[in-house]
């Protein structure tokens, strides 16, 4: 670690700690009234702040999660597991450290450990998706966000998603309620290094937020080092007290090298070893993103309201894999969504609709990967595709506090290829894919208390594949749409004691879109993957989240996930547990606070083996990571944190590759991802 950044921190630290305890005790000062000439306003009408967002997603009649930003930066901010291991609902899994996640929603994208998709992943209500519904992981950048909405399934329809997973939503902070100035720094183990600048203000009918910020760190594992650059830019104006307009600026660069998986005894072995071999090659993912983007509200008197967005975005992917992939995408989109309340025959009512259509247009180069270079082309490839959503969901007040919720979401969506570089109308792989759904969805909502809420929904799900299904193994496969139905109970509140979000559901699932690994050259080749479609699938579970105030200034918090996932009388497989997921896993942490200082044990649990093959026949193995957090609020301005993780220094898989059977001759077994060894971090932040 570096000593001087060391140094620095505790100096900081120290030094704001008199200054606050001397604050603590001048209780005879006298200070003479101040007139304050101007002030933030505190709403913005395109970007809720976190009060009014919590107001609008507990109007939803299932499983919804507001995740609290300045909560999650009491710790490391780095990834995906930083931001989301408490969010209720989200299985959320670094691969090697990495902000590369596996993250996954009632078992979304279930083998999928690369790139996203089974989820709309969204910042600031604008699609990070691409058209074919794939995302980046890179593209987010978590200390430029004030705080993340979490729609569970169908409850996603506010944003006119119909798939599995739903939509999770990182919200910016905007000049009313960002700070003029806020530097965040981190530092710790394997060399890791982050550093974000922000700054917000608003000047009459402008406002504005800009966030720099710059990663870095070597990784637990050898070839695992990463190297990221990102600028998030909003700014709005308020044309008149009808009209707010914003636009929004993103670019992200992330480098990143890529360790081979490891079979079991390796990673029993030495887990922090990269094990690459010739016939691998080197393997990165480099990503190059911006993206333009401008929301704009009308009110239509006092009851209606029009939003309308649009969006563009270009990525350069370099990507050395099984071949080396060089693609270029560019991707368009708009959505216009119509609010209006009023009432009906004397009750409440409120009606949404939305129009959502996205394009997007990919190049795609493979060649030969010549240990992380290119060599001899192998393929040319042209990616369309095209998405029409559009939605509709009324709330009508059957009594005050007792809500009926119908909706109804339509997709059309269409996948085309070209193939541009083949010998022969033999080796031509071009394809025209269309998949067309509507979805409804009914619920109730009952407001038992002012602050505690019971729900039902039954709801149907839809998600065309994206081309890493039908055209990113060695050759297109035209798979079906996965859909299914899904039935969902569950409670939210709050008391002056405890928090709670809990969900149970059950979901049937018809043409699960589920992924492979496959070896096409022998034991020591690098896999590419294969997508099928299964026949019929059962997906159920309990979501359940939790914060609790305890005597002697104790807080405890913790997310627990229980999954049962399984096949549902299949030809081959019967009725087995689908592999790659954790069966339950329990995310925890026991805090002691008082006056702005906390410290406190932290705990992750995976209880239970689960399979990593489709026979059942290898499995990954139960593992429980203990670590310590502590930090302090010293003042408004200053705070600092220490984070220290698997204390025990366990050997384990944080996640897995999938593939249909490992007792096959000369198939490779090299699955496991490990998480990583005992390592400390620590930071500080200053804001004024």
């Amino acid at each position: 670690m570096n000593q001087t950044l060391f140094r620095c921190f505790i100096g900081l630290s120290t030094a704001y700690l008199p200054i606050s305890a001397a604050a603590d005790h001048q209780h005879d000062l006298t200070l003479q009234q101040v007139e304050v000439i101007g002030k933030k306003e505190s709403v913005s009408a395109t970007q809720p702040d976190l009060d009014a967002a919590r107001e609008i997603i507990n109007k939803t009649p299932g499983g919804v999660t507001i995740v609290d930003l300045h909560e999650i930066r009491e710790g490391r901010v780095s990834n995906f597991r930083d931001t989301l291991g408490l969010a209720a609902g989200v299985l959320a899994q670094s691969r090697f450290g990495a902000e590369e996640t596996r993250l996954s929603i009632r078992g979304s994208g279930l083998q999928r450990t690369f790139h996203g998709r089974g989820i709309k992943l969204m910042q600031d209500g604008i699609p990070v998706n691409q058209a074919d519904g794939s995302f980046d992981y890179q593209a987010i950048e978590p200390m430029a966000t004030r705080y993340i909405e979490v729609y569970r399934g169908a409850n996603a329809l506010r944003y006119g998603t119909s798939n599995l997973g739903g939509a999770i939503n990182f919200m910016s902070p905007t000049g009313y309620d960002a700070e003029h100035l806020n530097i965040r720094a981190e530092a710790g183990s394997f060399d890791y290094q982050r550093l974000g600048l922000s700054t917000g203000n608003v000047i009459g009918d402008f406002d504005y937020f800009i966030s720099g910020s710059s990663f870095n760190q070597e990784g637990f594992r050898e070839n695992a080092e990463q190297r990221a650059l990102r600028l998030n830019v909003n700014f709005g104006y308020h044309v008149n007290d009808d009209i707010e307009t914003r636009f929004y600026l993103g670019y992200a660069r992330s480098d990143s090298d890529l360790p081979a998986p490891l079979t079991k005894d390796q990673l029993k072995d030495d887990p922090s070893d990269a094990f690459l071999s010739p016939a691998i090659g080197q393997q990165k993912r480099d990503i190059d993103l911006i993206r333009i983007a401008n929301k704009t509200n009308f009110r239509l008197g006092e009851q209606s309201n029009l939003q309308v967005s649009a969006y563009y975005s270009h990525r350069d992917l370099f990507h050395p894999i099984f071949q080396v992939i060089d693609l270029d995408t560019n991707d368009y989109g708009f959505e216009a969504r119509y609010t209006h309340e009023g009432e009906i025959l004397g009750h409440k009512n409120a009606l949404t609709l939305g129009f959502n259509p996205s394009y997007g247009k990919g190049y795609d180069e493979r060649s030969i990967n010549n240990r992380g270079k290119r060599g001899a082309r192998q393929n040319r490839l042209e990616y369309q595709a095209r998405n029409i959503e559009a939605y509709v969901e009324n709330r009508f007040y059957l009594m005050p506090d007792v809500a009926l919720i119908a909706g109804l979401q339509y997709t059309h969506s269409e996948r085309n290829l070209r193939d541009q570089f083949f010998a022969s109308a033999g080796q031509n792989e071009s394809f025209d894919a269309t998949y067309v759904q509507t979805n409804p969805k009914i619920g109730v909502l009952y407001d038992y208390r002012p602050n505690v809420q019971f729900y039902a929904n039954l709801s149907r799900s839809y998600e065309p594949p994206s081309f890493g299904e039908l055209a990113g193994g060695l050759r297109p496969n035209i798979v079906d749409a996965q859909e299914g139905t899904t039935f969902e109970v569950g409670t939210r509140g709050n008391t002056e004691h405890i928090d709670w979000d809990f969900s149970a559901y059950y979901a049937k699932l018809d043409k699960e879109l589920l992924q492979t690994a496959v070896f096409p050259a022998g034991n020591n080749a690098a896999p590419a993957t294969q997508t099928t479609n299964a026949d019929q699938t059962v997906h159920a579970g309990l979501e359940f989240g939790m914060t609790a105030r305890l005597p002697w200034h104790l807080q405890w918090r913790q997310s627990l996930l229980i999954n049962h996932f399984r096949f549902n009388d299949d030809e081959q497989f019967g009725n087995r547990k689908l592999p790659g997921l954790q069966k339950s896993l329990l995310r925890s942490e026991l805090m002691y606070r008082r006056n702005g200082f906390y410290i406190g044990p932290t705990i992750e649990v995976s209880p239970q083996r689960y399979s990593v093959d489709f026979a059942q026949t290898l499995y990954a193995d139960p593992y429980t990571l203990w670590g310590i957090k502590a930090g302090q609020q010293v003042n408004k301005q200053l705070s600092w944190f220490i984070d220290m993780r698997n204390l025990s220094d366990k050997k384990y898989a944080a996640t897995t590759n999938v593939i249909l059977d490992a007792t096959r001759p000369g198939m490779n077994q090299a699955l496991f991802l490990p998480g990583d060894g005992r390592s400390f971090y620590m930071g500080a932040e200053f804001k004024y």
